[in-house]
């Protein structure tokens, strides 16, 4: 694929991906309103940050609520999608901590807002998870352990769902990452170029030959730190799973990597440890096979540098988001030099050590 068409199969994903719209933030008069007409639900709406929906607090005199209204340019059926994988959790595996949807006093899950540009939005309640986020915990290496053990029972109770959007395309989905190049060129560090071409070089051999025959199902898409909330005085750790909105069909190993790609460099002494301690916990509910093993690391590798790539292009782009963007991506740069540092021969063989161990 040539520079221009690298930069425009880029344009097509991100605009699909509901990145690149910029809208005015909903008034929360109007969200107010329609809380009140379609939920019977009245209190203090509170914004919060968020990548691209607009996010509410809602706390009233029962209890509290997430409030999330789409952006302007994602479609109903991936709204659809992403409510349909959480109630299909909540109807197949109640005993997972997965935030749950709330239905309008009609039994719908979302309601349809025009906006007056004449773009629709849609607007959906969930129970409110109360807690800390892995992000802000610190944990040891079991608790890590823990978080994984939870992805691989999500995983594990998502292999038979289906859904007619959920081969969506995705920028953050690691499948696409080869073709993603074209973002390369809005970085401004000549270092961090580098850096993202080593990593694009390592997906093209390892992983980009092996795409066809990964083993694939509806994944989460996003079990980042800020979508974990744990309460570290409990023996299940993980009380809550969050945000369903990059669920898409993928390799499963691109889902561990996701949570890897976020822990990687935590220590820095050992950029790997904590990612690594993650997996071991993960394969304990859903192994990975063996000869696509070698691949997470490099999976890892990619979605971190993905990200450190989005970021840089999106906050250009949407400057009302920046601060927000740029902060959950701070030190992503020196967590891929670190890693990319290490041999990933002695990653693979610590993974194959604790898959053996738990086998």
């Amino acid at each position: 694929m040539n520079a221009s068409a690298a930069t425009n199969y880029a344009q097509r994903l991100l605009a699909e991906s509901g990145l690149t719209s910029s809208h005015e933030p909903i008034g929360e008069m109007l969200v107010s309103i329609f809380l009140e007409e379609h939920y019977r639900l009245n209190g203090r709406l509170e914004g919060l940050a968020t990548e691209k929906d607009d996010t509410f607090r809602l706390s009233t005199d029962s209890g509290n609520y997430l409030v999330k209204v789409s952006p302007p340019d994602e479609s109903e059926a991936v709204v659809a999608l992403q409510t349909a994988a959480m109630r299909f959790l909540e109807t197949t595996a109640p005993h997972l901590p997965v935030q749950r949807v709330r239905l309008t006093a009609g039994g719908d899950d979302h309601v349809t807002i025009r906006s007056n540009d004449g773009r629709t939005r849609f607007l959906r309640v969930f129970d409110f998870v109360e807690g800390q986020v892995l992000a802000d915990a610190n944990p040891d290496a079991e608790r890590l352990a823990r978080a994984g053990e939870m992805l691989g029972l999500i995983d594990v109770a998502l292999r038979p769902f289906t859904h007619p959007a959920d081969r969506r395309g995705l920028a953050w989905d690691i499948r696409h990452f080869h073709q993603l190049t074209g973002l390369v060129e809005h970085t401004p560090s000549p270092e961090h170029r580098r850096l993202a071409r080593s990593v694009f070089r390592l997906f093209g051999d390892n992983v980009v030959p092996r795409l066809s025959d990964l083993e694939t199902q509806v994944i989460h898409g996003d079990f980042s730190p800020y979508n974990i909330v744990v309460d570290p005085k409990s023996d299940h750790f993980v009380t809550g799973v969050i945000d369903f909105g990059d669920t898409v069909r993928s390799a499963v190993i691109f889902d561990p990597a996701v949570p890897m790609a976020n822990l990687l460099g935590r220590t820095p002494d050992h950029p790997w440890r904590d990612a690594c301690a993650f997996a071991a916990g993960y394969q304990r509910e859903r192994p990975i096979q063996a000869p696509e093993l070698p691949l997470l690391p490099v999976a890892a590798l990619a979605r971190l540098t993905l990200r450190a790539l989005i970021t840089n292009w999106r906050a250009e782009r949407a400057p009302e988001r920046r601060e927000y963007l740029l902060g959950h991506a701070k030190d992503d740069w020196i967590n891929v030099e670190r890693s990319l540092a290490v041999s990933l021969d002695d990653v693979v063989a610590h993974l194959k050590e604790a898959r053996h161990g738990h086998s």
